[in-house]
Parts: C-alpha cells; structure tokens; sequence
C-alpha cells in the first residue's frame, strides 16, 4: 500500500531496516510472493541494510527494484569500510562501488544512509571532504547518522546545510538534540532502534501516535522518513503498520 499524498504535501514513508517477515505480523501481509514482494505491498519503503556489511551485485539492486511497486522506494546504507573502517577518509574507491551497485535502483533508491561509529567526534576537514566526494558523485538524498556528542552543534548543521545533507533523528538520543531532525531541511529521516532496550523495544502506542504527528508535521516542507529497527524481538513490523495506518486515518 503507497500512501498517496495530499496536494501540497511531500511523500511520507514508513518502513523497516531489512524486509524480512516475522511470523508475528504475517497475517498483516500478503500470503503469496517473495519476502520483498509481501513486504512491499503493504510498507512504502524499506531500509538496506546488509549494504554496510557487504556488497551487493549489481543484478541483485537491479531485481530488487523489479519486485516492488512503482512508488516504492528504499534507502541504502553506505558502507563500513568507509564509515568505520576508513573513518571517512580516503574512501572514494568504496563510494564509486558502492553507487555503482546501489544505483541499479534507479528511480526507486531513495535516500544514502550514513551512519557514523560512535567514536568518531566531529572534525571539520574530514567531514567536509568525505561529505562532499559523496555529493559529487550522488546528487540525490542523503541522511547522516552521527552517534558522538561532537555532531551536534552549530558548525556541524552549516556543513550538513551546506552539503544538503539531513541528520537523523534517532532514538534512542545520544545527545539532547540527537532525538531531533537536524542538518539540511529538505529531508526528514526519523531512525527508531527501540528504548528502552536498543533493538528489542516495542513502542507503546502514544509514542507511535506522537511519530505520525511529527511526520506530518514535515511533510509540509520535506520529504519525510521514518525507519524503525527494533527488529530484535521482532516488534518493528508492527510499529510502522501502527504509524502507517495512524497516518491513513490522518
């Protein structure tokens, strides 16, 4: 089901990291088709994963953007080797791969997720650099996900403005503003891993009715995302159902 936005209004997605379909919530998908195929019927977008642990040919994005419907959208997420092997320097080999593979998506790729190991403080040269070989070669969303309490302050958003790139709103917070979008407007990526137990967590409805108001709330200017990854224990399916269907109601 691809929620159909209202005049005025920029696309709302809401998904999971991975599109696997826990026996939970399989009544609320499709029975026939691929995992991919189910999930896709029902969710809007859906957040790669296995991209930062490993390669994928280029056949392989090419047949995933076959399998899905034509407003169905996924993001990616950048690799380790640049982000935590690398530490964002030096990378350009790993980028040129990695766009190259990702890129067979085509129309259907929608933002590069960036997420930052939770050692690496904020250094200006570094971050520039890195941030701006990304956007040479990709001209479309991206959302960077810092996890050091370096990130968040006012030298950190000029950059992230400049280079018209989104930082995530994640929970759990690293930092008092982490909860909250931040960096470049034209995208909003809200990054849910699960509190109190990180990646096991099952939100409670008045946190997930609060989520729907916040993206709709932005998709009166961006692009809003939201991707829940407290898949541990199998709970994230069914908060982004909520969130959908509280959207839909909306």
């Amino acid at each position: 089901m691809t929620r159909k936005e209202p005049a005025g209004r920029h696309a709302v997605r809401v998904g999971v990291a991975g599109w696997s379909i826990p026996k939970e919530h399989a009544e609320r998908f499709p029975a026939e088709g691929t995992h991919l195929e189910r999930y896709a019927a029902t969710l809007p977008a859906v957040e790669i994963n296995s991209s930062f642990y490993r390669p994928h040919q280029p056949k392989t994005y090419a047949q995933w953007a076959e399998s899905v419907p034509e407003g169905f959208r996924f993001a990616v997420k950048a690799p380790r080797a640049a982000t935590h092997e690398r530490r964002l320097i030096d990378a350009d080999d790993v980028l040129d791969r990695f766009l190259a593979e990702a890129g067979q998506l085509g129309e259907k790729l929608g933002p590069i997720l960036v997420q930052l190991p939770p050692s690496l403080p904020f250094a200006s040269d570094v971050a520039d650099r890195f941030l701006g070989s990304l956007r040479d070669r990709f001209d479309g969303l991206i959302a960077l996900e810092p996890r050091h309490a370096t990130w968040f302050g006012l030298e950190p958003e000029r950059l992230l403005t400049r280079r018209r790139v989104a930082r995530v709103a994640a929970d759990p917070a690293v930092a008092p503003t982490a909860g909250e979008p931040g960096g470049w407007d034209g995208l909003v990526y809200y990054r849910l891993h699960g509190t109190p137990k990180v990646y096991y967590s099952d939100y409670p409805a008045e946190y997930l009715a609060a989520v729907a108001r916040k993206l709709e709330e932005a998709a009166r200017t961006a692009e809003a995302w939201c991707i829940f990854d407290n898949t541990a224990a199998f709970a994230a399916p069914g908060n982004a159902l909520d969130v959908l269907e509280r959207l839909g109601a909306g």
